[in-house]
């Protein structure tokens, strides 16, 4: 139970209908226990006029007493009736208040989780499988959601019929009370041995089902991979080979309750054999009624499924705790990038990086050394180098989606990790490398940055981007859905979309990662035409690889291996004759080819 005890902190939230809940469940229990009691009153009533019924044979007095005997008996079962509604009703508010609350907190627990994902770090997301964090927030929040609800529900009315019914037993009679409930130890000895595998297994299936998950996911993802490769077959079969695995695990934890459940049937029999057998001794001494026997018998079928339950709420409970601490186990984690501060300062857009180092925390590798420059608001920066030499470092750096791990980024003369986060990035307009659109409709998408944007800033930035006449011409215009991470567009499409996004936000520097990698050459001058208007006033970091004419940088720097090699301005590197010069050579002749 350790693991869920997190789970206090709801039902104090909840108190009052879980109150209300045992209330109604302890009243339920109350009308149920006092029907064998009505049952015992009839029973004992016929027995007790069997010999009278039989002196009056032949007598006109005969009929008469088998009227009041059927009114009595008519009687008591109206009673019985009637205290059958008020145990259905109470049971009906018992759902309503504990059920209904296993439902708000299972509400209250999905979002706290989504909440505290959206804080986590990008390391984080890449030490995790998104099929894992899909699956502790879905199968694993529905497991803890059955100990809330059922669990806990049957829980107390084990509790509570147990204690009004062995109260009721030993009213009567407590030897017999202790011959009918002998059997009840060793069921308590079994659920103790068996709960502890059925923990150890329940662990073991959530991994193996997250593993699934994970696999699945990354299939759906890479969907057309698979299929260029005609990988479906092999993956068919490592998804089938992986389901099997689960099967079998499942089948394992199927086989313990089995054997479970048929165990305790066979010891509730027993205490039916027992109460009958002591019962119709203590009838003939005297000790009792024929009707206690019958009232024993009920109240020990009456604690049938309540003990039954225990091997089912045992399971519940086992595989709510083994999913809660898998849930847990993100919850512990605390994110490495923290917002210091609630208060925010206008951002000027100078940006300084002071001998910069990083190293990946995952891996090991580091992505940048001694890296240093420094640009006032509104100068631009183009960064120019081979793949890995760690131009997109610079952008997470520059949106701390990582800290540094030496030296110091400053934003305005101010360290990074000082300014307000939320707004430190609201004030950032960035375009990576790899574009992402959500499953809504491009206006949605446009407008992600700026959601009380209107359709007009809207269509105005997509225009710029040179998206807005090819969306216009799509079924829907702006309103057409461009399905999961964009699927339905282009690659060149989704990078136009993004540059609209992120201009729409109206930011005050500016980081456009290689964003025109996938466009042609007439629709990025087009773009560029734009750009050097709309990055006029604002800071603006154009990481690529390709030299861009139209655009006139201030400064631009060269990387190789983590660290700056060359810095200067066009004509400055162009004399320096060293990977730039070789750059621009090599496109230079490219163009002029094309032409």
């Amino acid at each position: 139970m350790k693991e869920l005890s997190y789970l206090n902190k709801f039902f104090v939230r909840y108190r009052w209908r879980f109150l209300l809940g045992i209330i109604f469940v302890s009243l339920s229990n109350y009308f149920r226990v006092l029907q064998p009691q009505m049952i015992r009153e009839a029973l004992d009533l016929v027995v007790e006029n069997i010999g009278l019924f039989g002196l009056f044979q032949g007598f006109g007095m005969q009929p008469e007493l088998f009227k009041i005997l059927g009114r009595s008996l008519l009687y008591f079962g109206v009673l019985v009736l009637i205290l059958a509604l008020l145990m259905g009703i109470f049971m009906y508010l018992m759902r309503q208040t504990i059920i209904v609350m296993s439902r708000l907190i299972e509400y209250d627990m999905r979002k706290e989780i989504f909440a505290h994902y959206e804080r986590l770090n990008t390391a984080f997301y890449k030490r995790n499988n998104t099929g894992d964090l899909m699956s502790r927030i879905t199968e694993d929040v529905s497991k803890v959601r059955m100990y809330l609800g059922p669990a806990v529900l049957y829980g107390i009315n084990l509790v509570s019929l147990t204690v009004l019914v062995i109260y009721s037993m030993l009213s009567v009679n407590v030897e017999l009370t202790l011959y009918s409930l002998a059997p009840l130890p060793l069921l308590s000895i079994s659920i103790y041995y068996v709960s502890n595998m059925i923990n150890k297994k329940s662990e073991v299936i959530q991994r193996q089902l997250a593993t699934l998950n994970s696999n699945a996911q990354e299939v759906y993802s890479g969907i057309r991979v698979v299929k260029s490769y005609v990988q479906e077959g092999a993956m068919a079969s490592f998804f089938a080979e992986q389901s099997d695995d689960y099967k079998a695990k499942s089948l394992n934890l199927a086989r313990v309750d089995a054997f479970f459940y048929p165990l305790m049937i066979l010891l509730i029999g027993a205490s039916t054999v027992i109460t009958v057998y002591v019962g119709g001794l203590q009838v003939v001494r005297g000790a009792i009624t024929p009707g206690n026997i019958a009232e024993f018998v009920i109240y020990v079928n009456m604690l049938t499924w309540p003990v039954t339950a225990i091997g089912w709420i045992a399971s519940i409970v086992q595989q709510a705790a083994a999913s809660q601490k898998r849930i847990n186990e993100f919850l512990n984690t605390e994110p490495e990038i923290t917002n210091p501060t609630e208060e925010t300062e206008p951002v000027k857009g100078q940006v300084e990086f002071d001998r910069v180092d990083f190293t990946y925390p995952d891996t090991g590798i580091q992505a940048l050394k001694a890296v240093t420059f420094r640009l006032e608001p509104g100068q631009k920066m183009a960064i120019i180098g081979r793949t890995g030499s760690g131009k997109t470092t610079i952008a997470d750096l520059i949106t701390r989606m990582y800290d540094v791990s030496g030296g110091a980024i400053r934003i305005d003369g101010k360290d990074i990790r000082e300014h307000n986060l939320g707004h430190i990035r609201q004030r950032i307009g960035y375009v990576p490398q790899d574009v992402f659109l959500f499953s809504d409709t491009i206006a949605n998408n446009i407008a992600f940055g700026k959601r009380d944007a209107s359709r007009e800033d809207i269509e105005q930035h997509a225009r710029h981007a040179a998206i807005h006449d090819e969306i216009k011409e799509l079924p829907d215009g702006f309103d057409t859905a461009v399905g999961e991470r964009g699927v339905t567009l282009s690659g060149g499409q989704k990078q136009r979309v993004s540059i609209a996004r992120a201009f729409l936000k109206k930011p005050d520097v500016v980081v456009l990662d290689d964003c025109l990698s996938a466009v042609d050459t007439k629709t990025e001058k087009q773009i560029l035409g734009y750009l050097s208007g709309a990055l006029a006033d604002k800071t603006a970091i154009i990481i690529t690889h390709r030299i861009y004419s139209l655009l006139q940088f201030d400064k631009i720097i060269v990387l190789e291996d983590g660290a700056i090699v060359e810095n200067g301005t066009h004509e400055e590197l162009l004399r320096k004759r060293g990977y730039y010069y070789e750059l621009y050579e090599k496109q230079s002749l490219e163009e002029a080819e094309v032409e």
